[in-house]
């Protein structure tokens, strides 16, 4: 592997449908980072297998998880926790998305608004469409009464409208990164790995300070920076600074200081967050987390050229390709297609295996099948929000912005959203039942929290620029693309 980074495609984007692996294969840019888009959507099909693997309903009606019925697999989560490859691969995307920004915008007034818009639409154009069907099975669920009592089914109702929902704190903290991106990348271009390590060194010290006696509150400091030192590492990927040997060197020393710190507390093993365990390594993230993403963003590089290699052929490419487009309509509608199928099974009085048993284990391969099958389903029904509508062409540059509010504007909209879907994905989807859960320092309801994630959402649109029709259907912001590099095929 080279040290100095690929050259992004400026041509149009191959379109992948019909197309054979070889086709394929020849209209990929020679320096497109196919290890990188592999790392995207691989990520988030292990968090798919990963909660498959883990949720269950037990005889009594109670979503449980089989970490927390066999401690033994909580080793487990330290190869299948893959959201830092995630923000380590984000990195590189923005990295790319910010250049070619920077050489379409024709000035910075308005940029940084454009920026943090045509993430934040990339996210939430798939978000809305979960969440409204999410908020109508909600509805349908109180007015026919199935939420209310204290049966089984109408606890185990109340727990899917919160528990499926979940998965939405990923969407929230992705679009903080993204929003801090701008600034995380100048001052990578101006301080370089050391970004990175001060990162590093402050979240030492809030977990010394949290740990120590100090404020519980002072922890949540931690979702900004050691995701954000995830994401920092994506600018050093993309620069080609995270060589095989520097990756060896970190996978090492990434997983060495994890298995001390889990050895020596107050951290647990899962790298997961779990019901019922006094703490999180997940909410707010620990150091523990931070090395174990370190740990596996370094194996990530160390196994760069052996990547390169493999994805070279034209039918695996194909495969990553075609996969691609599906990932995050996929990662959305998971935990549905799991909720469906463990509910189906119920009601037709299918018991599941004993975690861990012999059975359990045999039986996961057909139950991935089926859970398969169902997702497919949904994503074939969803997958048309995640695209988003086609644009008719690209212009050479970007709208002129006059105006001077957009910028701060889109940073405010970024950090209303942010709170917006953080408050969603803890408080559920219940928006009659309006049941209240404490968020950071007090009680939130559903209500209040789509209330805020509306607010949100109506700032960022109005930061769009003025522009006329016709300029609005030929102009097309290259950053509404959320893998590593340019000339994605389609």
């Amino acid at each position: 592997m080279t040290t100095t980074s690929p050259r992004p495609s400026r041509g149009p984007e191959p379109r992948s449908r019909g197309r054979t692996a070889a086709e394929i294969d020849a209209a990929t840019h020679p320096g497109r980072d196919r290890w990188a888009d592999m790392l995207r959507a691989g990520s988030l099909l292990v968090v798919v297998l990963g909660h498959w693997l883990m949720v269950d309903i037990t005889a009594d009606g109670h979503i449980s998880n089989a970490l927390v019925a066999v401690p033994a697999l909580q080793p487990l989560t330290w190869v299948l926790q893959v959201m830092p490859l995630f923000f380590l691969v984000g990195g590189v995307a923005h990295a790319h998305a910010l250049e070619s920004l920077d050489r379409r915008w024709p000035s910075p007034r308005g940029r940084y608004a454009a920026f943090v818009r045509s993430r934040a639409t990339r996210l939430l154009r798939p978000t809305a469409a979960f969440l409204v069907a999410w908020v109508g099975l909600g509805v349908v669920a109180h007015l026919s009464g199935l939420t209310s009592g204290s049966s089984d089914r109408a606890r185990l109702a109340r727990d899917a409208l919160v528990l499926v929902p979940q998965l939405l704190w990923f969407v929230g903290i992705y679009l903080g990164a993204c929003a801090f991106a701008p600034l995380m990348r100048r001052l990578h271009l101006r301080f370089g790995v050391w970004v990175v390590l001060t990162l590093v060194a402050a979240a030492c010290v809030v977990d010394a300070v949290r740990f120590g006696g100090g404020p519980e509150l002072v922890g949540n400091l931690q979702f900004a920076l050691v995701w954000l030192a995830l994401h920092q590492l994506g600018f050093l990927w993309r620069d080609g600074l995270l060589t095989p040997r520097i990756g060896a060197l970190m996978a090492v020393g990434g997983y060495a200081t994890m298995a001390l710190l889990v050895g020596l507390g107050p951290y647990p093993v899962s790298m997961v967050g779990l019901p019922g365990e006094a703490v999180s390594n997940m909410a707010p993230p620990t150091v523990a987390l931070l090395a174990q993403g370190v740990g596996i963003c370094g194996v990530a590089a160390a196994l760069h050229p052996l990547a390169d290699r493999v994805l070279a052929r034209p039918r695996v490419w194909k495969g990553v390709v075609l996969a691609s487009p599906f990932a995050m309509t996929a990662f959305l509608w998971h935990l549905t297609a799991l909720m469906v199928t463990l509910l189906a099974l119920r009601a037709l009085g299918v018991t599941q295996p004993a975690v861990a048993t012999v059975s359990w284990w045999l039986t996961r391969p057909v139950l991935f099948v089926v859970l398969g099958a169902v997702t497919s389903v949904l994503v074939l029904v969803f997958v048309r929000f995640d695209r988003g509508p086609r644009s008719a062409g690209a212009a050479a540059t970007g709208p002129v912005e006059t105006r001077r509010w957009p910028d701060p504007l889109a940073a405010v909209a970024a950090l209303v959203t942010f709170f917006g879907i953080l408050m969603v994905s803890i408080v559920g989807v219940d928006i009659l039942g309006n049941r209240a859960v404490f968020f950071l320092v007090g009680d939130v309801t559903p209500a209040v929290a789509f209330g805020v994630l509306l607010c949100g959402t109506g700032l960022l649109a109005a930061t769009r620029p003025r522009e006329s029709a016709r300029r609005r259907r030929v102009w097309h912001d290259r950053t509404d693309d959320d893998l590593p590099t340019e000339g994605r095929p389609r």
